[in-house]
């Protein structure tokens, strides 16, 4: 049976972000994710997290400015002291939340560029050794180019094959089924290919980004397969309700666990 996390960042905005928690638990989720917890301290989000009775499955490490339009400093050679301060400043925060899996975003960059190529391996070396010393994964997640244009790390296969070069024992793939579908399609085919270095699964319907029941692929044939192959994380709702959260979740119905 799958086990579903909600997105925080996505769902759920209709409460501010230290109540959206409850609501989460209220709705039936046994976890949740979001993009950045930083605008809070770490106590404050893990009160509101264990008060919840949620488990945090997953969000992500600073990405430099994101208002300013940057989306990860891992790709930039200048940045790389800057990024290892900004891991140190959400290990907190993964320690408030016991939460076990981070993701590390690449920012805009050409992949092309040699420079940007091996800042990237680098950074990724260095943050998952560290996050290694916390008992913490590291995940990578390739992103689409329609969402995010110029983002460096746009293909999967580029991100399978950097972690199985690193070959780091905390070191995974953040499979983004939305992102997945719009880069390269063949989403069962690639579940299957690439499930041992799978470490976080997420869906949203494709292509406009709600539900997961929408849109061009089958949403149980997708969770069912996940099932047959057996991944046992939690699958991450990160979409954008179409009509409110709570009025687009009968999808989730089958799955929800008793509410509090």
């Amino acid at each position: 049976m799958p086990r579903f996390a909600a997105n925080l960042s996505m769902m759920f905005t209709e409460w501010s972000f230290l109540d959206r928690f409850a609501a989460a638990a209220d709705a039936g989720f046994a976890a949740v994710e979001y993009l950045f917890p930083y605008d809070h301290e770490p106590d404050e989000v893990g009160r509101a997290l264990a008060r919840a009775g949620l488990s945090q499955a997953l969000f992500n490490l600073p990405p430099g400015n994101w208002a300013a339009g940057e989306r990860g400093m891992a790709a930039f050679p200048a940045r790389s002291e800057e990024l290892a301060a900004a891991v140190e400043s959400a290990l907190p925060y993964a320690r408030a939340t016991d939460c076990r899996t981070l993701h590390l975003m690449a920012g805009i960059a050409d992949r092309a560029d040699e420079r940007a190529a091996s800042a990237y391996r680098t950074a990724v070396a260095r943050t998952a050794e560290r996050l290694a010393d916390a008992g913490i994964t590291l995940v990578l997640e390739p992103i689409n180019m329609r969402d995010m244009p110029g983002y460096f790390l746009n293909d999967f296969g580029y991100a399978a094959a950097l972690i199985g070069e690193l070959g780091l024992p905390n070191l995974a793939l953040q499979f983004d089924i939305y992102h997945r579908q719009i880069l390269h399609g063949d989403v069962v085919m690639g579940l299957r290919e690439m499930m041992p270095i799978i470490g976080h699964v997420q869906i949203a319907g494709v292509p406009d980004r709600h539900e997961p029941d929408t849109g061009e692929l089958s949403f149980l044939y997708v969770t069912e397969e996940l099932d047959r192959l057996g991944y046992d994380g939690f699958i991450g709702c990160e979409y954008r309700p179409r009509a409110g959260t709570l009025e687009g979740l009968g999808w989730f119905a089958p799955y929800r666990a008793e509410a509090r």
